[in-house]
Formats: structure tokens, C-alpha cells, sequence
């Protein structure tokens, strides 16, 4: 993008600096005028009955005078342009930067190292937006193409399966819908998970207050049966922890972590424990559960989108697609919250929410 035609700042600032000596020479001689040269005689003994008088010594002076102005309009010029030229030399680089961001190129660091002022802080600043900003655009173009193959996934299924059923009318017609069936519902879990991310990463919901501790009854009466198969004791413990959000978001972010650790427990007589309190304010809401041990690496990066992990990853009926704990923290996230992931000694994990509470 060119700028506009006009005077650079640079040469604002050059001109400011030769205005300011030209018109400083320009007071201090007429302060030799106003305290000097008016009180000498204008006649022909001069001061004090000894030559020069008044007329000699401004004509001697004038010339002078004039040549000192000329000097300090051309040393001004000169001058203000290079210190014009080193003040404005990180607002270069600051300007270089920003246009290469602007073309695309996000891993650009200015790196300022002089001593700290405006320009630097400035520099850190921008450093800073192009360093959050460059995660941001990695993180949503890994997001974009983990989305996109696992939405390949079940539409290239489903066309397999078409292909096999032309080719072969007399294949069982029940079979294929049947497949087809549970790999369309995964597809449709999918696009509402991809859905309901977004929605939170945005925030655009209209808040009310809500009860967790209800929220979590109610989840764990919806997931009871679930538990039941798999021989896992689900239980609520605590009392009420109230906060303002979307009655909705907040439902599916309990329903998640709920099914998450009924999910992956023991092959049985695991257990999941579900506790809501009120702590300085905070609406607390803790879900514990046996299981497997986790890494330590591995659990900061289950909130990841697609990030299962090896250890978690399902072939069941419940298999999910890596945004279960994505959402989590995306709704904990949009309602001012944290979310806490701490692997038990004895295997399991620990997951805390801290939502702003309400009276």
C-alpha cells in the first residue's frame, strides 16, 4: 500500500529542528539589538566620544549575523536530518515488520535491543501480536485440515460402501444401511462438535444464572445407563455452585467430562465422582475418575482439538473424535473460567472447572 503523497516525518521533523535554531539565532540577536546596540550613540564620536559609533558597528555586525543565521539554517537542516533519520529508524523496522505480516509472513521478530523507550516497548508489543498471532493462525489451520480428514473419513466410507452395493445388488441391503447409518450419525457428531466449538470460541450467548450442581445431576442421570454397562460407580457429591453463562453450553460441558471419564476407566468396577462447591466466590466443579496412568506430557494436550492421545483413542460404539475436552475448554474459556487437568498417582484423572460465581 503507498502512502500518500505529502511530507514524510522525517522531513517534518527535520524542518521542526532548522526552524527552532533559525528562530533561536534570530531571538538572541535581537537580544543584542534590544540590550546592546540600541544604547550605543548614533553620531559621529560614538560611545563615550570614541569611534565606532552605532551605524559602524551594525554594519559590521549585520553581515555576520547574517552569515551565523544562513550557518545555523543549513547545520539545522543537515542535523535535524540525520537525527530525524536515527530517531525514526526502529519506526522503520517497526513499519518493515508490519508489512511483511501483512503479506503473510507471521514469523518475522523485530528483536529491538536498544535501550528501553517508547520504540522499544512498541517493538515488544508488536512482537508479542505477531508471536500470539502466529499460534493462533497454526493453531486454527491445524484445526482446519484435522477437521477436514476426519469429515473425509466417514463420507469416503460411505461412498465404499456404495460402490460395494452397486456392484453387488445382491449384497444385504439391511447390513448397508445399518453401516451406513452409524457412520452418517458419526458424521453428523462430528459437524454439531465442530459446531459447538465455534459457538464457544465466540461467546455470542445470552447468560443466566445457573446451578452446576443441577447441571451435574442431571448428566449424570442422563449417562447413568452407560455406566451401568460398563460396571463404573457414578456418583454426585456437594452442593450448590451457582454462575452466569448459557444454561446450554454449560450442560454439554458437564455431559462431556462425565462421559469422558466413564469412558475411559477401568474395564470395570471403575469409578467417577462428581463434585460441585463454592469457594471464595469461585463455582467449583470437580470430576474424578480411575483409569489407566496418563503421561504427564500427554495431559496438557488433550484439550488440543483431534488430540486423543494413544492411550485414549476407542473402537467402540463410543469412540469419539478428539473435541471432547476441545469444547470443554473452549465453553470454560468463553464464560471467563479455567479448566484443570491433573493425572491421579493411581491412574485417572482429575479435572477441575473454576467458574466465576454468582450469590
Amino acid at each position: 500500500m503507498r502512502r500518500r503523497s505529502g511530507l514524510s516525518a522525517r522531513l517534518k521533523l527535520t524542518l521542526s529542528y532548522a526552524g527552532f535554531l533559525a528562530v533561536a539565532g534570530a531571538l538572541l540577536l535581537t537580544v543584542v539589538w534590544v540590550f546592546l546596540l540600541r544604547y550605543v550613540p548614533d553620531n559621529s564620536r560614538g560611545l563615550l566620544g570614541i569611534a565606532p559609533n552605532r551605524y559602524l558597528l551594525v554594519r559590521t555586525f549585520a553581515p555576520a549575523a547574517a552569515a551565523s543565521l544562513a550557518f545555523l539554517l543549513v547545520f539545522g537542516l543537515l542535523g535535524g536530518w540525520i537525527l530525524a533519520g536515527r530517531m525514526l529508524a526502529p519506526l522503520t523496522r517497526i513499519t518493515a515488520a508490519a508489512r511483511l505480516a501483512g503479506s503473510g509472513s507471521l514469523s518475522h521478530r523485530i528483536r529491538m535491543t536498544d535501550r528501553q523507550d517508547e520504540f522499544r516497548e512498541l517493538s515488544d508489543a508488536f512482537d508479542s501480536m505477531l508471536e500470539q498471532l502466529e499460534s493462533h493462525v497454526a493453531e486454527q489451520q491445524r484445526f482446519a485440515a484435522n477437521a477436514s480428514h476426519e469429515l473425509r473419513t466417514p463420507l469416503a466410507i460411505s461412498r465404499t460402501l456404495l460402490d460395494v452395493a452397486r456392484k453387488d445388488p445382491a449384497r444385504d441391503r439391511d447390513e448397508l444401511i445399518e453401516r451406513l447409518y452409524t457412520v452418517n450419525t458419526r458424521a453428523i457428531g462430528l459437524t454439531e462438535a465442530l459446531l459447538l466449538l465455534s459457538r464457544g470460541d465466540r461467546a455470542d450467548f445470552t447468560r443466566q444464572g445457573v446451578d452446576l450442581s443441577l447441571l451435574a445431576e442431571e448428566a449424570a442421570e442422563t449417562l447413568l445407563p452407560l455406566a451401568e454397562r460398563r460396571r463404573i460407580t457414578l456418583g454426585v457429591t456437594g452442593g450448590a455452585a451457582r454462575t452466569d453463562g448459557c444454561e446450554e453450553l454449560l450442560l454439554r460441558m458437564v455431559t462431556n467430562l462425565v462421559q469422558n471419564a466413564v469412558v475411559h476407566n477401568l474395564p470395570a468396577d471403575g469409578t467417577v465422582t462428581v463434585h460441585t462447591e463454592t469457594r471464595g466466590g469461585t463455582s467449583v466443579l470437580r470430576i474424578e475418575n480411575t483409569g489407566p496412568r496418563l503421561p504427564p506430557d500427554l495431559v496438557p494436550t488433550l484439550t488440543e482439538p483431534f488430540r486423543r492421545g494413544t492411550d485414549r483413542v476407542r473402537t467402540d460404539e463410543h469412540a469419539g473424535v478428539g473435541l471432547g475436552l476441545a469444547i470443554v475448554h473452549s465453553i470454560v474459556r468463553a464464560h471467563g473460567g479455567t479448566l484443570d487437568l491433573v493425572p491421579r498417582p493411581d491412574g485417572g484423572l482429575l479435572v477441575t472447572v473454576r467458574l466465576p460465581g454468582t450469590p
